[in-house]
């Protein structure tokens, strides 16, 4: 998973009522021991979605032609939950994404 902390993602001036320290806390104690890397980024080029997560998919399943789901405006602890139960379930190409997650999810910046 690659969490964007740059310029408008991770910004208290942009959004003062994220503790985007805790979120990325949460996600790692979270995600980690169940043998995921969540790593941070600069910017991702999609600011008026920000907060930005990407989940990567395992190489499996990137094999199989699984490709990286991009969510944005993952401002509250349910949204940054379900993410993290659906990348334990398998994410990309391995699990279904949830409805409610379904409505987070963005298009990559630069494509149509």
């Amino acid at each position: 998973m690659t969490v964007c902390r740059d310029c408008c993602c991770g910004s208290r001036k942009k959004h003062p009522d994220v503790d985007h320290d805790w979120q990325l806390d949460r996600l790692r104690a979270e995600l980690t021991p169940a043998g995921h890397r969540v790593r941070t980024s600069l910017c991702l080029d999609a600011c008026e979605q920000s907060n930005v997560m990407i989940v990567h998919p395992s190489p499996e399943a990137r094999r199989r032609g699984a490709r990286p789901v991009w969510f944005g405006l993952v401002l509250d602890d349910a949204i940054a939950d379900d993410i993290a139960d659906w990348v334990k379930a398998g994410g990309p190409g391995v699990a279904k994404i949830p409805a409610p997650l379904e409505l987070s999810v963005i298009r990559v910046p630069g494509r149509s």
